[in-house]
C-alpha cells in the first residue's frame, strides 16, 4: 500500500506470506496505535433551489484525507424546480481508512468537506451553481453510541445530520455575492472499529490507481513514515536463506503463537465469565419466577376480593337505585298532592274573596240605603222641628189673639200638640235606634269577615303543617324500613323467645299444680322476666315500625298479662 497525496492509507486484503509478495514492492509501517475508521456520507435531498430556471442537479465532492483523490458524484442527475424538495439517488458513500485519532480530529477541525452543486445541460457545458461546506467538526461533538461488530467486538459510532445552505459562486451575474441558492440535507456517520491488526500493508498498482467512485478509503497517520527505501545489494543466492529473513520469520511465528495463546486465555476468561453470568441469570430467573408466582397468588386473591366487592357494590347500587326510584315516586306523588291542595286552597281563597267582596258590596249597598234613610229621616225631623216651631209660633200668636177663648179648648189643643210632639220624638228616637242598629250590624259584619279570613288562613297553615308532618312521617317511615333490616335479627330472636315461652308454657300446663309448685321460679326471676318483656315491647314500639295492633306486640302483651297473673297468684 502506498500513501495518497493527502497521506491516507487504504486498507487492502492481507496477502499470503509466500511468493505473492515482491521484494521491490513499497511498504508502509502503520503505527500500533492507529485505529480503523469508517466514515459515511449520505446526501439526502436538495430543496428551495432559486436560480431562475429548472436545474438538472448533480453533486460532487472529494476529500483526499480518505485516500481517494478522485471526486465522488451523484448519478443520475435529478430535476429540481423552485420551492420543491428532491431526494438524491445513489448519494451514499462510505470510506474505510486507518489513522491516529488525534490526526483525525485535527483534520476534521481544519479541513471542511466541500460539496459542489452542478447543473448538467445536454446542449451546453456543465454549470457550477454553488458550493456547500460540511463542517466535520460537528460529527466529532456528536453523542457516541455502542454497537457490536461481526466478530462480537464492541465499537463506537457517531452520527450527525443537518441542513446547510448552498452559496452561489460569482459566475451567476444575476445574484448578489454570498447569496443562498439552495439548501442541502446530509447525514454523516463515523465508526471507530478499534486498533488495526495488520502492521505492514502492501499497496499494489491497482490500489494506487483506484477509480474515483471507490467508496472505501483510509486516512493516514499524522506523522507518516516515508516508505522504506530498498537498498541495492549484490546478488544473493536466495532471500529466504538469509539470517534476517529467518529471524523475521521466527519473530512472526512467535508473535502468532503469543497471539493464539492470548486469544485462548481471553476465550477461557470469557467462557468462565459467561458461565458465571449464566448461573447468575438462572438464579435471578428462579427468583423472578418465585416472585411472579407470589405476585400471581396475591393478584388472584385481590381479584377475588375485588369481584366480591364489585358484587356487593352492584347489589347495594341496585338497592339504592330501587330506593331512589321509590323516593322519586313518593316525591312526585307528594308534589302532585301538594299542587292539588294548593290549587284547592287557591280556588277556596278566590271563592272566599269573591264571596267576601260580594258580601261587602251588599253591606255597602245596605249602608248606603241606611244613610239615605237617615238623611231622609233627619230631613223629616228638621221639617218636623221647623213645623213644630212654626206651630208653636202660631200657637203663641193664636193664644195672644185668642185670649178670649175658654181654657179647656186651649188645653185640648195643647194636649194634641203635645201628642204630636211625643209622636215625632218617638219617630226620631226609633230612627236613631235604627241607625245605631245598622252601624252595629255593619261593624259585626266587618268583624265576622276579619274572623273568617283569619280562620281560613289558620286552616291553610294547619293544612300545610299537616302536609309537612305527613312528609316527615313518610321520611321517617322510609328510614324505618331501612332499620327493619337491622331489627330483623332481633325479630328472629324475639320469635325464638316466643317459641321457647310457648314451649315452657305448654310444659307448665302439662304438669300438675303440685309438681309445679316446688319448681316454680322465685319472685325475683318472675320480676326479671316481666321487666324484660316490658322493655322489649317498649323498644319495639319506640322504633315506630310496630303498632299496638301488630301480632308480635299483642303476643308480648299476652305474655306480660300472664306473667302478671302468675306473679299475683304467687
Amino acid at each position: 500500500m502506498a500513501p495518497g497525496p493527502s497521506g491516507a492509507q487504504v486498507l487492502s486484503e492481507p496477502e499470503a506470506p509466500a511468493s505473492s509478495v515482491s521484494v521491490s514492492a513499497p511498504k508502509i509501517a502503520i503505527p500500533s496505535s492507529a485505529h480503523h475508521f469508517c466514515f459515511s456520507l449520505d446526501l439526502r435531498s436538495v430543496r428551495d433551489m432559486d436560480v431562475g430556471f429548472p436545474v438538472n442537479c448533480t453533486l460532487r465532492y472529494s476529500y483526499q484525507f480518505f485516500g481517494s483523490a478522485g471526486p465522488i458524484m451523484t448519478n443520475p442527475p435529478v430535476e429540481v424546480q423552485k420551492n420543491m424538495e428532491v431526494f438524491l439517488p445513489q448519494s451514499y458513500c462510505a470510506f474505510d481508512f486507518a489513522t491516529l485519532p488525534q490526526q483525525l480530529q485535527d483534520t476534521f477541525l481544519r479541513v471542511p468537506l466541500v460539496v459542489e452543486v452542478w447543473h448538467r445541460d445536454p446542449s451546453a457545458r456543465d454549470l457550477l451553481l454553488g458550493t456547500a461546506s460540511v463542517q466535520l467538526s460537528h460529527l466529532l461533538a456528536a453523542e457516541k453510541t455502542r454497537f457490536l461488530g461481526p466478530t462480537g467486538q464492541q465499537h463506537w459510532r457517531q452520527t450527525f445530520s443537518d441542513r446547510i445552505p448552498v452559496i452561489r459562486i460569482p459566475v451567476i451575474r444575476a445574484r448578489g455575492p454570498n447569496e443562498k441558492v439552495a439548501e442541502l440535507c446530509y447525514v454523516t456517520t463515523l465508526e471507530d472499529l478499534g486498533l488495526v491488526k495488520v502492521q505492514d500493508i502492501v499497496v499494489s498498482e491497482s490500489t494506487q490507481n483506484a477509480p474515483p467512485e471507490q467508496p472505501k478509503a483510509e486516512p493516514p497517520p499524522r506523522k507518516q513514515r516515508p516508505p522504506a527505501a530498498v537498498p541495492r545489494r549484490r546478488p544473493a543466492p536466495e532471500p529466504r536463506e538469509t539470517l534476517e529473513y529467518k529471524a523475521a520469520l521466527e519473530l512472526e511465528m512467535w508473535k502468532e503463537e503469543q497471539e493464539d495463546l492470548f486469544d485462548n486465555q481471553l476465550k477461557q476468561k470469557e467462557l468462565s465469565h459467561m458461565r458465571a453470568l449464566a448461573e447468575e441469570w438462572r438464579k435471578r430467573d428462579r427468583e423472578r419466577e418465585a416472585l411472579v408466582k407470589k405476585k400471581e397468588m396475591e393478584y388472584n386473591l385481590l381479584e377475588e376480593q375485588l369481584q366480591k366487592t364489585l358484587a356487593d357494590l352492584e347489589k347495594r347500587e341496585r338497592h339504592l337505585a330501587h330506593a331512589e326510584m321509590e323516593t322519586q315516586r313518593l316525591q312526585r306523588d307528594m308534589r302532585a298532592e301538594h299542587d292539588f291542595a294548593m290549587r284547592e286552597l287557591q280556588d277556596g281563597g278566590r271563592r272566599l274573596r269573591e264571596d267576601c267582596a260580594h258580601q261587602v258590596e251588599l253591606e255597602r249597598s245596605k249602608v248606603r240605603q241606611l244613610e239615605e234613610e237617615c238623611a231622609r229621616l233627619q230631613q223629616q225631623i228638621q221639617e218636623a222641628e221647623s213645623k213644630y216651631k212654626q206651630l208653636e209660633k202660631e200657637f203663641l200668636q193664636f193664644r195672644e189673639h185668642q185670649n178670649t177663648r175658654p181654657e179647656l179648648r186651649l188645653q185640648s189643643e195643647i194636649n194634641l200638640l203635645s201628642l204630636e210632639k211625643v209622636e215625632l220624638e218617638r219617630k226620631l228616637e226609633s230612627t236613631t235606634k235604627s241607625k245605631l242598629h245598622y252601624k252595629q250590624q255593619w261593624g259585626r259584619a266587618l268583624k265576622e269577615l276579619a274572623r273568617f279570613k283569619q280562620r281560613e288562613q289558620e286552616n291553610a297553615m294547619n293544612r300545610l303543617k299537616k302536609q309537612q308532618q305527613e312528609l316527615e312521617h313518610m321520611r321517617l317511615r322510609y328510614l324505618a324500613t331501612e332499620e327493619k333490616e337491622a331489627v330483623r335479627t332481633e325479630k328472629q330472636e324475639l320469635e325464638d323467645i316466643r317459641n321457647e315461652l310457648n314451649r315452657l308454657k305448654q310444659q307448665e300446663e302439662a304438669r300438675p299444680w303440685k309438681d309445679a309448685a316446688p319448681t316454680a321460679p322465685p319472685n325475683e326471676a318472675a320480676d326479671d322476666h316481666l321487666t324484660r318483656l316490658l322493655e322489649e315491647r317498649d323498644t319495639l314500639l319506640r322504633t315506630g315500625v310496630y303498632t299496638h295492633e301488630d301480632r308480635i306486640i299483642l303476643e308480648l302483651n299476652r305474655q306480660i298479662q300472664e306473667a302478671m297473673a302468675h306473679r299475683a297468684g304467687q
